[in-house]
């Protein structure tokens, strides 16, 4: 998988060029990589060897992608926790990585995912990709911020050292770490931006909004930045990219930001790329389009991926990932709900919409394009809402709060519920976050409860066919910024709860 390119060679990702490197990806047979990784994992990882023979399989016996696409799945409970975590090393050794994060805990207890370097580097292409395709970083001074949590949660230092690495390639940035406290900051932006040709903040995504809205309240003038946006964590609207570009005085929102689909298991899966966006940002205003190719009525994050570096299969509509890591992922089910669309299938797709060179949507043909297979993810399958028989997603809900008169009122956090009354009825609850100095009253409460139910009327049909008319405007509950209750300061949001 990897390996070939990375392990034995680290120096191949100083030395060769973005453009080689994937090229010389784009080569190879990612089917026959990823038999190839299962072969060694099935001789080199004890816990590995002891989940085939507990399933009755053979490990010579997988000889095609046929045979390995009827592997059983892997998954925490029956892998990940199920073997000590040594033994789901290379060899047996935990030593043999030397670094190693944890994961949220988000669907449970955490876990730890241990590397090498090699694994890392791995990853750094993918911020290559960003910075130089979108960014142009090997061209300009820039200081990257790095908002993400530090410690060993794996957002903020994965993501310090891949730019560590990038600056090592040559590319002129300098990497600083205040994590994901706001002074510090702001304290890094007062006195080294100014240094810099431009700067980009990396973080989660109502995190880097409260920052640029915090910051302009401060004092800070964005648009005498040249700001960049990295994104990693949640699935946003355009109607937000462009809300967010707006207030860092940006116009190109495919070239000034990005959004990475990483876990703490597998790194960066995937990344956005000035195509995907103008792509994204045409399904955004074609809804018919984006129902047709994905199925769903809500707009799914859209990357493109390195099939080389991760191996992706689909597994009733959710995601199966094979890739080498400290912990070697084989066939392992990530239970992201989401799907697999091939460069020229999706090339093809927009010709028959009419949608040719997307320059209208931010796309410059003139800069290029790399032909990628995409990948569309709409989160995980149990971040939802059930009301009335609908499904109801936080992305539809987002682009109520993303209207005009109301985008100057709330922060893009909000809580997303469907409670039961005391007379048996539900009611679709929903508790909204308001900027710093806006002070809640009926009026506001009652136009964005309007608002979301026009947007939830127009994305989302089964909302539309199934839930009463009289059920259909949400209970809008508004609480100040920052609200111990349902918006504490430093932990991942969650906008859903049931």
């Amino acid at each position: 998988m990897t390996s070939p390119l990375f392990a034995d060679q680290p120096t191949r990702f100083l030395d060769r060029s973005l453009e080689d490197l994937l090229a010389e990806r784009l080569a190879c047979d990612p089917g026959a990589a990823a038999l190839s990784l299962f072969q060694r994992a099935a001789a080199e990882v004890p816990a590995y060897r002891t989940f085939l023979a507990a399933h009755g399989i053979r490990p010579d016996s997988v000889r095609t992608l046929v045979d390995f696409v009827h592997l059983p799945l892997t998954d925490k409970p029956s892998y990940m926790q199920a073997y000590p975590l040594p033994e789901r090393c290379w060899g047996g050794r935990l030593a043999a990585c030397d670094r190693i994060a944890v994961s949220s805990g988000s669907t449970g207890k955490p876990t730890f995912w241990p590397r090498a370097l090699h694994h890392e580097l791995d990853i750094a292409l993918r911020f290559e990709q960003v910075f130089r395709d979108a960014f142009q970083a090997h061209a300009r001074s820039t200081l990257a911020v790095v908002c993400f949590a530090l410690g060993n949660w794996v957002g903020g230092i994965y993501t310090t050292s891949c730019l560590w690495h990038l600056a090592r390639k040559g590319y002129p940035i300098t990497v600083a770490t205040p994590g994901n406290r706001p002074d510090e900051i702001f304290r890094v932006i007062g006195e080294l931006a100014p240094y810099f040709e431009q700067m980009v903040l990396l973080g989660y995504p109502p995190f880097v909004k409260d920052v640029i809205d915090s910051g302009a309240a401060a004092g800070i003038l964005w648009d005498r930045h040249a700001v960049k946006l990295v994104f990693a964590g949640e699935v946003f609207s355009e109607e937000w990219r462009s809300l967010v570009c707006a207030r860092i005085g940006s116009e190109s929102p495919c070239y000034d930001t990005a959004s990475l689909y990483g876990t703490a298991d597998g790194g960066v899966l995937g990344n956005e790329t000035p195509l995907s966006i103008a792509i994204r940002r045409f399904f955004a205003a074609h809804p018919q389009a984006a129902r047709e190719l994905f199925g769903e009525s809500r707009l799914p994050t859209l990357v493109q991926y390195d099939p080389l570096s991760r191996y992706f299969e689909l597994h009733d509509g959710t995601l199966v990932v094979t890739g080498d890591n400290g912990v070697p992922l084989i066939r392992y089910h990530i239970a992201d709900r989401g799907g697999l669309v091939g460069y020229a299938e999706m090339r093809d797709f927009l010709r028959d919409w009419d949608a040719h060179d997307l320059a209208e949507y931010g796309f410059d043909p003139a800069w290029g394009e790399r032909p990628l297979p995409f990948l569309y993810l709409f989160g995980r399958a149990d971040f939802t809402v059930s009301y009335y028989g609908a499904n109801i997603y936080p992305e539809n809900v987002t682009v109520g709060l993303e209207q005009p008169g109301i985008v100057n009122w709330v922060s893009g956090k909000f809580v997303l519920e469907a409670p039961e009354g005391a007379g048996g009825d539900r009611e679709l609850r929903l508790t909204v976050e308001l900027l710093p100095g806006v002070e809640a009253d009926e009026a506001k409460a009652a136009k964005i409860a309007d608002s979301v139910r026009t947007e939830l009327l127009r994305l989302n049909s089964e909302f539309a066919h199934y839930t009463p008319h009289a059920r259909q405007t949400p209970l809008v509950v508004l609480r100040p910024f920052g609200d111990p209750e349902y918006f504490p300061a430093g932990v991942k949001h969650r906008y859903t709860r049931r």
